[in-house]
């Protein structure tokens, strides 16, 4: 087995025909960063009404602490996964970490809201570049089928279970020590890892042609930033105006059509330019394509998970911030427990069978949530319902990370790593959308036909209830479409998952 060459002094190490012998170790360094991009999603929900208390940010514009998050990410991914194949996977990944460290430096340091706006969109634009590097990197590290599974399942349990750990460390961060704290977490973390990266992690680069599509980056940036926008202002206006049909809401539904038409223009374009931002083989791929409509309507159904089940046990159980990220780690149990076994279990009967069986195990446990009361206990129904969703989750994420980037080749690792987690962004923002809009009818419904009132109290806490078990359930409806999606449209079998041919460096 033969080292890597650096390809030019301080370059660090580069791929080359046999398997790179730190492999493992890169995975590791990789892994960390991964987990930084996915906490960042979650561990500042339970910090919300502290950072506003702090910055005097108004109700209205307490949702922008996400949304300038989610839209340069969601935005700029396809962008980054190019980068990332055309400068260097190593070297977009380095930068990205270093600047989402910076970013989140002064997410901690904000002295007003807009500071802060500008922070945690800064960490997205940077997290559009180290999202699609680490994957990638991923993708062309692990050649050999049965250690690709390997790395996935890593992958798989930090996409699945990193979300529930992000509100653990969000509440114990809040409580005991400050919320600014939940940026400058991420500070110490990205320089260890960016250090090791320099280190372990190799470089590789898209052989053959490098050129930019600009016109595809330009489309693709603004129609999915827009469409974001326009899905995170139906949730905001549900919310504003309960007895308002948020879906009429005229902005955003021009946000929405806008972005549909920029992603329209934007495919005819890719079947057009010579050097495709996103080539269209990636999509229409029987089985890719199908890994990448499951993973969209996973993206959409997870969100009413951590979102709304974090909402009934402050809001309607009374958890404290530190109780309520404890609460949400038997999701975080199942996951690493699938993972471990669907990593095991993908070469040898094939990525089907499992997605079908994840997304009907994640379902059963989002439905068994839609039977929560105000009085539930724990361990009747939100313990073994988060174990379920976690177990699903799990077995879902490992396989379909590996189908849906095995056998792309090198030139478009970064591309097809970039539309898995830009599948999964929009499936978010489509999910929030639709499952708050849900809840909040609800919510209204139940207060019409039993008004809140000093001699009945307790039926705004029942109609709160009656709101997130409306959500678990569509929830559970989106996650079942997605077990029947994988069932339908994917085909692939474990002799579709072969060994990839060595992977050079550009």
């Amino acid at each position: 087995m033969s080292s890597p060459t650096p390809a030019s002094p301080g370059s660090g190490p580069v791929l080359g025909d046999e398997p790179y012998p730190k492999r493992w170790q890169a995975l590791a360094v990789i892994a960390v960063t991964v987990l930084m991009i996915v906490l960042d999603a979650t561990i500042v929900n339970i910090a919300l009404p502290a950072v506003s208390t702090d910055l005097g940010i108004t109700a209205a514009n307490q949702q922008w602490i996400v949304t300038a998050y989610t839209l340069t990410f969601g935005g700029l991914l396809l962008l980054g996964g190019r980068i990332a194949d055309f400068w260097g996977r190593k070297r977009t990944y380095l930068v990205g970490a270093v600047g989402f460290a910076l970013a989140s430096a002064l997410g901690g340091l904000a002295a007003n809201e807009e500071m802060l706006f500008a922070a945690r969109a800064l960490q997205g634009a940077f997290g559009a570049l180290l999202g699609p590097a680490s994957l990638a990197l991923i993708t062309v590290l692990f050649t050999d089928a049965a250690e690709r599974a390997k790395a996935f399942a890593v992958y798989g349990a930090i996409a699945g279970g990193g979300s529930a750990v992000g509100l653990l460390l969000g509440g114990v961060l809040t409580e005991y020590a400050d919320w600014r704290w939940c940026f400058w977490v991420n500070v110490p973390v990205a320089l260890v890892a960016v250090v090791a990266a320099i280190r372990v992690v190799p470089e590789s680069r898209a052989p053959g042609d490098a050129s930019y599509d600009v016109p595809g980056a330009v489309l693709v940036t603004v129609g999915l930033a827009s469409l974001v926008y326009g899905f995170t202002k139906v949730a905001q206006a549900s919310q504003e105006d309960p007895q308002q049909n948020a879906w009429t809401d005229g902005t955003a539904l021009t946000f929405i059509g806008v972005g549909l038409l920029l992603v329209a223009a934007f495919v005819v374009v890719e079947f057009k330019v010579r050097n495709p931002l996103l080539p269209m083989r990636l999509v229409l791929d029987r089985n890719r394509g199908g890994a990448y409509l499951t993973s969209t309507l996973v993206g959409a159904g997870l969100i009413g998970a951590f979102f709304f089940l974090s909402l009934y046990f402050q809001e309607v159980l009374g958890y404290t911030p530190v109780a309520t990220g404890f609460a949400s780690l038997p999701t975080t149990l199942g996951v690493l427990i699938a993972a471990g076994a669907a990593s095991a279990l993908v070469p040898r009967i094939g990525p089907k069978p499992l997605m079908v069986l994840g997304g009907l195990l994640a379902a059963g446990g989002l439905f068994l949530l839609s039977f929560l009361d105000v009085g539930t206990s724990f361990w009747t129904i939100p313990f073994p319902g988060q174990l379920l969703l976690g177990l699903g989750l799990g077995f879902t994420f490992v396989p379909l990370s590996n189908l849906a980037l095995v056998g792309i080749g090198v030139h478009d690792a970064g591309a097809a790593s970039a539309v898995l987690q830009a599948v999964q962004q929009i499936g978010a923002s489509i999910g929030t959308a639709l499952l708050a809009t849900l809840s909040v009818g609800a919510i209204t419904a139940a207060l019409t036909d039993r008004p809140a009132t000093q001699q009945d109290p307790a039926a705004g806490l029942e109609a709160q209830v009656a709101g997130y078990t409306t959500a678990f359930t569509w929830a559970a409806v989106l996650l079942l479409i997605g077990a029947l999606v994988s069932a339908v449209l994917i085909k692939a079998t474990k002799d579709d998952l072969p060994t990839d041919a060595p992977v050079h460096a550009g």
